[in-house]
């Protein structure tokens, strides 16, 4: 299959790689000195992909989905969320399937973490009751080829108002919560902790209050949840609303205040088709890890208006065009693409994904003339 990929990389240029203009260009200078040609990407269409969805889909699904995208090379996979199930009712069987992927792991080219969401001290005990039930089965470092890693993810937002809505308290009382949260999580297992995950929601752009988030303001937010003991700090754009110059100025804000790149991922929308350009930025500032969702799967409850996340097959493009590593399978990611959006009955929203497969068929046809 991927000599069809290979085949139609060479007509396809997405439409936002165009936008890029002097930010691409400056970073064909600037990935042959870059400090790593290797892209961690972190799947988040199993969770954060699937949990706005209206119809309830089915758990075996939901395991395919993981099986699919391990397979295709997505070594770092957002798998659930130990969320109340009256709010979120599509991530209601996250206890299963956290249960599965620890006694029945993906067979995978390489090793596998996963993260599960738990945004509160009852969710963390739900998801630590399932791990002290399975000891041996995984780990909190490297993983193995047979024993996965797994990690906890926590959310908090760079407005007010956004935190309100999406959790009910102010940033102030959620990063109470986190501390406590982050420090069970560390004391699970003093010799082993668990390794956290800490999202800042809209920190390019609130639904509620505008493009005017203050980069100074998720500066002392990501340094606080550092210092309580967050592993990385992913930063949201949840609305889509961020642009080339405000990533420039929050990366560099965020570096300003003792962050480091090491620190920090970044997770796109790409509701105004400028989720590329972004990562392009982020790119020439040394960020090397990004979230992404297969079939651009996802969007927010709280946020109107908010399309899905960047699609993981128009990263894995962008960045190989860019000669950067990820390690994924372009051909089985779009054919795990299409398989879900049909399984949710949606439409494809990876513009590569369509126009790989869209190759694979010419060529098809070709052959069989």
């Amino acid at each position: 299959m991927a000599r069809f990929a290979l085949t139609s990389r060479r007509f396809l240029l997405p439409r936002p790689y165009l936008q890029a203009g002097r930010a691409v260009s400056a970073l064909r200078t600037y990935s042959s000195a870059a400090p790593s040609d290797r892209v961690k990407l972190v799947e988040v269409g199993p969770r954060d992909g699937l949990q706005n969805e209206k119809g309830i889909i089915s758990l075996d699904t939901k395991l395919q989905l993981i099986d699919r995208l391990a397979k295709a090379g997505l070594n770092n996979i957002e798998a659930g969320s130990f969320v109340s199930p009256k709010w979120v009712p599509q991530m209601d069987n996250s206890s299963e399937i956290l249960t599965h992927l620890l006694t029945k792991p993906p067979s995978a080219p390489s090793p596998l973490t996963f993260s599960f969401l738990a945004p509160n001290q009852k969710g963390l005990t739900n998801a630590l009751s399932i791990l002290s039930a399975h000891p041996d089965n995984y780990t909190t470092a490297s993983p193995t080829q047979s024993k996965p890693a797994v990690e906890i993810a926590i959310f908090t937002a760079a407005t007010e108002s956004f935190s309100k809505k999406n959790t009910n308290a102010s940033i102030a009382q959620s990063l109470e919560t986190y501390r406590e949260v982050i420090q069970s999580a560390k004391d699970h297992n003093s010799s082993s902790p668990l390794r956290v995950r800490a999202y800042i929601s809209v920190v390019l752009g609130c639904p509620f209050e505008g493009y005017d988030v203050s980069p100074h303001r998720v500066a002392e937010i990501a340094t606080e949840l550092l210092e309580m003991g967050a592993d990385e700090i992913a930063l949201g754009d949840t609305t889509g609303m961020g642009t080339a110059p405000r990533t420039k100025e929050l990366l560099t804000c965020l570096r300003a205040a003792g962050v480091r790149n090491e620190d920090l991922a970044m997770h796109f929308h790409d509701t105004y088709g400028q989720a590329l350009v972004n990562i392009a930025v982020a790119l020439e500032h040394g960020v090397r890890v990004f979230d992404v969702s297969v079939g651009g799967l996802g969007g927010c409850p709280y946020s109107p208006g908010a399309t899905g996340n960047v699609a993981t097959e128009d990263v894995v493009y962008f960045l190989e065009s860019l000669g950067m590593d990820t390690g994924v399978d372009l051909d089985a990611v779009a054919d795990c693409g299409e398989w879900i959006s049909k399984e949710v009955g949606r439409s494809n929203a990876s513009t590569v994904g369509r126009a790989v497969l869209g190759a694979r068929r010419r060529k098809v046809d070709e052959y069989k003339v």
